[in-house]
């Protein structure tokens, strides 16, 4: 790669998918408790946003079926996946009815579900949520937080990797 960047040029979907892909992400899973059974989603897009107030994000696509579920709870878990959560992440991808067998979580008093085995764990409520694009971006405010020690699970060109010692 070398030269200028060409500008007005069009911007194919899935090169930019590719040029999106050199970047690589942790992984958090979004979840809680709705009418009675978990509710959960995976994303590659979580970031700190505000320590005053204690804020987060992620970007979960407009077409999520997943969302207008999750975001009708009154708090929502996040868990910041660790480097062996490859297949867990793709389960969370996975059919509905089976995005939590076998996992062991923890639901707070308010519908918060997190993963144990996480390196970090959010209880957040709904901040606000902005339209951008075919995606919604979810800034979420924190009410309690805890982290272990361990590696991330990391995002990259497409695929589950883990950062080098």
């Amino acid at each position: 790669m070398s030269g200028p960047l060409r500008t007005n040029q069009d911007l194919d979907p899935a090169a930019l998918r590719q040029a999106f892909g050199v970047f690589p992400s942790g992984v958090v899973a979004v979840a809680a408790v709705v009418d009675g059974r978990p509710v959960g989603l995976a994303a590659s897009s979580f970031t700190s946003v505000s320590l005053d107030p204690p804020l987060v994000s992620f970007s979960v696509a407009r077409t999520s079926k997943t969302w207008p579920d999750l975001r009708r709870s009154s708090h929502l878990g996040v868990t910041v996946l660790a480097e062996h959560h490859g297949e867990v992440c793709r389960q969370l991808a996975g059919p509905v009815d089976s995005r939590f067998d076998g996992l062991v979580v923890s639901e707070t008093v308010d519908g918060a579900l997190t993963l144990d085995e996480g390196l970090a764990r959010f209880d957040c409520t709904v901040y606000r949520e902005v339209e951008a694009g075919d995606h919604i971006v979810v800034l979420l405010q924190l009410h309690a937080a805890d982290h272990g020690a361990g590696q991330p699970l990391v995002f990259h060109r497409s695929n589950f990797g883990k950062l080098a010692s």
